[in-house]
Protein backbone atom coordinates (compact mmCIF):
# COMPACT_ATOMS: atom_id res chain seq x y z
CA UNK A 1 0.00 0.00 0.00
CA UNK A 2 1.57 3.68 -1.04
CA UNK A 3 1.78 6.27 1.72
CA UNK A 4 -0.70 8.66 0.22
CA UNK A 5 -3.16 5.52 0.04
CA UNK A 6 -2.22 5.20 3.64
CA UNK A 7 -2.25 8.79 4.68
CA UNK A 8 -5.74 9.37 3.08
CA UNK A 9 -7.16 6.60 5.16
CA UNK A 10 -6.14 7.33 8.43
CA UNK A 11 -7.73 10.82 7.88
CA UNK A 12 -11.22 8.88 6.70
CA UNK A 13 -10.47 6.70 10.20
CA UNK A 14 -10.04 10.17 12.61
CA UNK A 15 -13.05 12.04 10.10
CA UNK A 16 -14.86 8.97 11.72
CA UNK A 17 -14.25 8.67 15.10
CA UNK A 18 -14.15 12.66 15.58
CA UNK A 19 -17.99 12.14 14.53
CA UNK A 20 -19.10 9.58 16.41
CA UNK A 21 -17.21 11.59 19.41
CA UNK A 22 -19.21 14.53 18.48
CA UNK A 23 -22.68 12.90 18.53
CA UNK A 24 -21.48 10.42 21.66
CA UNK A 25 -21.47 13.50 23.21
CA UNK A 26 -24.03 15.86 22.31
CA UNK A 27 -26.42 13.16 23.67
CA UNK A 28 -25.27 12.37 27.09
CA UNK A 29 -24.53 15.78 28.03
CA UNK A 30 -27.59 16.36 29.92
CA UNK A 31 -28.02 13.02 31.36
CA UNK A 32 -27.41 13.43 34.90
CA UNK A 33 -30.20 14.38 37.72
CA UNK A 34 -30.08 18.48 38.35
CA UNK A 35 -31.71 20.81 40.29
CA UNK A 36 -33.28 23.99 38.26
CA UNK A 37 -34.34 27.15 40.15
CA UNK A 38 -37.60 28.31 39.29
CA UNK A 39 -36.67 32.32 38.94
CA UNK A 40 -34.34 33.43 42.07
CA UNK A 41 -33.17 31.01 44.49
CA UNK A 42 -31.39 34.08 46.99
CA UNK A 43 -29.78 33.63 50.37
CA UNK A 44 -32.15 34.05 53.12
CA UNK A 45 -35.07 33.40 50.76
CA UNK A 46 -37.39 31.11 49.46
CA UNK A 47 -37.67 29.53 46.26
CA UNK A 48 -39.36 26.76 43.75
CA UNK A 49 -37.07 24.44 42.29
CA UNK A 50 -37.42 21.39 40.07
CA UNK A 51 -35.59 17.91 40.38
CA UNK A 52 -34.99 16.91 37.10
CA UNK A 53 -34.04 13.31 36.67
CA UNK A 54 -33.67 11.23 32.89
CA UNK A 55 -34.03 8.30 32.36
CA UNK A 56 -30.70 6.58 31.06
CA UNK A 57 -31.74 2.74 30.49
CA UNK A 58 -32.96 1.04 27.38
CA UNK A 59 -33.91 -1.75 29.15
CA UNK A 60 -35.41 0.07 32.93
CA UNK A 61 -37.37 2.18 33.93
CA UNK A 62 -36.98 4.79 37.27
CA UNK A 63 -39.52 3.59 40.26
CA UNK A 64 -37.95 5.75 42.80
CA UNK A 65 -36.01 9.20 43.65
CA UNK A 66 -34.14 9.87 47.03
CA UNK A 67 -33.08 13.45 47.48
CA UNK A 68 -30.59 14.61 50.69
CA UNK A 69 -30.34 17.81 51.81
CA UNK A 70 -27.79 18.93 53.83
CA UNK A 71 -28.14 19.37 57.41
CA UNK A 72 -24.67 22.05 57.74
CA UNK A 73 -26.70 24.12 56.15
CA UNK A 74 -30.54 23.02 56.91
CA UNK A 75 -33.53 23.87 55.22
CA UNK A 76 -36.69 25.08 57.87
CA UNK A 77 -38.96 23.88 55.30
CA UNK A 78 -38.88 21.54 52.21
CA UNK A 79 -42.48 20.99 50.67
CA UNK A 80 -42.95 18.45 47.83
CA UNK A 81 -45.74 19.05 45.04
CA UNK A 82 -47.93 16.27 44.54
CA UNK A 83 -47.53 14.49 41.52
CA UNK A 84 -50.00 11.90 39.54
CA UNK A 85 -48.47 8.34 40.37
CA UNK A 86 -45.69 9.39 42.58
CA UNK A 87 -45.47 8.78 46.43
CA UNK A 88 -43.57 11.54 48.71
CA UNK A 89 -42.75 10.70 51.95
CA UNK A 90 -40.51 14.04 53.27
CA UNK A 91 -38.01 12.85 56.26
CA UNK A 92 -36.74 15.11 59.29
CA UNK A 93 -34.23 14.85 61.74
CA UNK A 94 -32.90 16.65 64.75
CA UNK A 95 -30.78 19.67 64.54
CA UNK A 96 -27.16 19.77 66.82
CA UNK A 97 -27.76 23.57 66.55
CA UNK A 98 -31.67 25.00 66.40
CA UNK A 99 -32.71 27.07 63.86
CA UNK A 100 -34.10 30.80 64.37
CA UNK A 101 -36.81 31.25 62.22
CA UNK A 102 -39.60 34.21 62.50
CA UNK A 103 -38.48 34.22 65.84
CA UNK A 104 -39.18 30.75 66.68
CA UNK A 105 -36.49 28.17 67.18
CA UNK A 106 -36.61 25.20 64.93
CA UNK A 107 -35.06 21.91 66.43
CA UNK A 108 -35.21 19.77 63.21
CA UNK A 109 -35.00 20.30 59.86
CA UNK A 110 -35.59 18.11 56.13
CA UNK A 111 -32.93 15.77 55.23
CA UNK A 112 -34.31 13.70 52.86
CA UNK A 113 -37.21 13.75 50.53
CA UNK A 114 -38.37 10.22 48.78
CA UNK A 115 -40.41 9.80 45.72
CA UNK A 116 -42.03 6.30 45.12
CA UNK A 117 -43.81 4.98 41.93
CA UNK A 118 -47.31 4.80 42.65
CA UNK A 119 -49.11 3.74 39.35
CA UNK A 120 -46.73 5.44 37.12
CA UNK A 121 -42.90 5.20 36.08
CA UNK A 122 -39.74 7.16 34.09
CA UNK A 123 -39.71 5.27 30.90
CA UNK A 124 -36.79 4.58 28.54
CA UNK A 125 -35.97 8.16 26.74
CA UNK A 126 -38.68 9.79 28.78
CA UNK A 127 -37.91 12.21 31.95
CA UNK A 128 -39.65 13.28 35.05
CA UNK A 129 -39.35 17.08 37.09
CA UNK A 130 -40.20 16.63 41.08
CA UNK A 131 -41.03 20.39 41.80
CA UNK A 132 -39.74 21.55 45.82
CA UNK A 133 -41.26 24.56 47.45
CA UNK A 134 -37.65 25.42 49.79
CA UNK A 135 -36.79 27.69 52.80
CA UNK A 136 -35.54 29.75 54.55
CA UNK A 137 -32.22 29.50 52.28
CA UNK A 138 -28.76 29.49 54.05
CA UNK A 139 -26.97 32.99 53.95
CA UNK A 140 -23.31 31.12 54.63
CA UNK A 141 -23.06 29.30 51.46
CA UNK A 142 -23.09 29.73 47.72
CA UNK A 143 -24.48 26.38 46.93
CA UNK A 144 -26.42 23.29 48.53
CA UNK A 145 -25.37 20.05 47.23
CA UNK A 146 -27.98 17.77 46.90
CA UNK A 147 -27.40 14.33 46.44
CA UNK A 148 -29.66 12.00 44.82
CA UNK A 149 -29.96 8.09 44.64
CA UNK A 150 -32.13 7.30 41.36
CA UNK A 151 -33.68 3.48 41.30
CA UNK A 152 -34.72 1.09 37.74
CA UNK A 153 -37.16 -1.21 38.59
CA UNK A 154 -34.35 -3.98 37.99
CA UNK A 155 -32.84 -2.93 41.41
CA UNK A 156 -29.96 -1.03 39.70
CA UNK A 157 -29.41 2.06 42.12
CA UNK A 158 -27.26 4.50 40.69
CA UNK A 159 -26.27 7.44 42.95
CA UNK A 160 -25.53 10.83 42.23
CA UNK A 161 -23.49 11.92 45.29
CA UNK A 162 -19.99 12.67 43.77
CA UNK A 163 -19.12 16.55 44.45
CA UNK A 164 -17.28 18.39 41.74
CA UNK A 165 -13.60 19.52 43.09
CA UNK A 166 -12.65 23.15 41.58
CA UNK A 167 -10.09 23.15 39.00
CA UNK A 168 -10.94 19.19 38.18
CA UNK A 169 -12.89 17.13 35.21
CA UNK A 170 -16.79 16.60 36.68
CA UNK A 171 -17.04 13.20 37.85
CA UNK A 172 -19.02 10.56 36.65
CA UNK A 173 -22.16 11.07 38.63
CA UNK A 174 -22.29 14.81 40.38
CA UNK A 175 -24.74 15.81 42.95
CA UNK A 176 -26.96 17.87 41.63
CA UNK A 177 -26.00 21.27 42.97
CA UNK A 178 -28.00 24.26 43.56
CA UNK A 179 -26.33 27.36 43.09
CA UNK A 180 -27.79 30.41 45.27
CA UNK A 181 -27.99 34.22 44.52
CA UNK A 182 -26.90 36.89 46.22
CA UNK A 183 -29.65 38.05 49.25
CA UNK A 184 -32.30 40.37 47.97
CA UNK A 185 -32.86 43.45 49.78
CA UNK A 186 -36.13 41.74 51.52
CA UNK A 187 -34.84 38.41 51.83
CA UNK A 188 -37.99 36.63 50.78
CA UNK A 189 -35.91 35.64 47.30
CA UNK A 190 -38.23 34.17 44.47
CA UNK A 191 -40.84 32.29 46.57
CA UNK A 192 -42.30 34.50 48.37
CA UNK A 193 -45.32 36.98 47.83
CA UNK A 194 -44.78 41.38 48.23
CA UNK A 195 -45.61 42.82 51.29
CA UNK A 196 -48.42 45.15 51.59
CA UNK A 197 -46.44 48.00 52.06
CA UNK A 198 -45.02 46.90 48.79
CA UNK A 199 -47.98 46.19 46.56
CA UNK A 200 -48.34 50.20 45.19
CA UNK A 201 -45.02 49.48 42.86
CA UNK A 202 -46.26 45.68 42.19
CA UNK A 203 -47.06 46.37 38.86
CA UNK A 204 -44.16 48.35 37.85
CA UNK A 205 -41.65 45.60 39.18
CA UNK A 206 -43.82 43.03 36.94
CA UNK A 207 -43.36 45.50 34.00
CA UNK A 208 -39.75 45.56 34.45
CA UNK A 209 -39.58 41.71 35.56
CA UNK A 210 -41.47 40.51 32.31
CA UNK A 211 -38.91 42.53 29.98
CA UNK A 212 -35.75 41.18 31.60
CA UNK A 213 -37.04 37.72 31.43
CA UNK A 214 -37.99 38.59 27.65
CA UNK A 215 -34.52 39.55 27.05
CA UNK A 216 -33.19 36.80 28.91
CA UNK A 217 -35.18 34.30 27.34
CA UNK A 218 -34.26 35.62 23.69
CA UNK A 219 -30.02 35.66 25.14
CA UNK A 220 -30.67 31.51 26.18
CA UNK A 221 -32.56 30.67 22.58
CA UNK A 222 -30.25 32.48 20.64
CA UNK A 223 -26.78 30.93 22.60
CA UNK A 224 -28.63 27.55 22.19
CA UNK A 225 -28.98 28.20 18.56
CA UNK A 226 -25.46 29.17 18.24
CA UNK A 227 -24.13 25.61 20.07
CA UNK A 228 -26.50 23.45 17.71
CA UNK A 229 -25.03 25.63 14.39
CA UNK A 230 -21.76 24.76 15.98
CA UNK A 231 -21.75 21.42 16.55
CA UNK A 232 -23.74 20.81 13.02
CA UNK A 233 -20.77 22.48 11.33
CA UNK A 234 -17.97 20.54 13.14
CA UNK A 235 -20.14 17.53 12.29
CA UNK A 236 -20.69 18.29 8.89
CA UNK A 237 -16.68 19.48 8.30
CA UNK A 238 -15.82 16.12 9.31
CA UNK A 239 -18.38 14.47 7.48
CA UNK A 240 -16.47 16.33 4.33
CA UNK A 241 -13.32 15.14 5.48
CA UNK A 242 -14.35 11.56 5.63
CA UNK A 243 -15.99 12.24 2.59
CA UNK A 244 -12.89 13.81 0.36
CA UNK A 245 -11.31 10.37 1.99
CA UNK A 246 -13.29 7.98 0.55
CA UNK A 247 -12.80 9.55 -2.77
CA UNK A 248 -9.39 9.45 -2.92
CA UNK A 249 -9.47 5.57 -1.49
CA UNK A 250 -11.83 5.15 -4.81
CA UNK A 251 -9.99 6.90 -6.95
CA UNK A 252 -6.82 5.16 -6.34
CA UNK A 253 -8.49 1.97 -6.49
CA UNK A 254 -9.92 2.38 -9.92
CA UNK A 255 -6.36 3.32 -11.43
CA UNK A 256 -4.65 0.67 -9.94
Amino acid sequence: MSVSRVSATRVALAGGIAVSSVMLLSGTAFAHVSVQPQGEAAKGGYATVNIKVPNERDNASTVKLEVNFPLDHPLASVMPQPIPGWKAEVTKSKLSKPLELHGKKINEAVSKVTWTADGSKIGPGQFQQFPLSLGQLPEDTDELVLKAIQTYDNKEVVRWIEEQKEGSEEPQNPAPVLKLSAASADHHGGGAAPSASASAGTDEKAGHDDKAAGHEETASASSATDTTARVLGVVGILAGVAGVAFGVLAGRRRSA
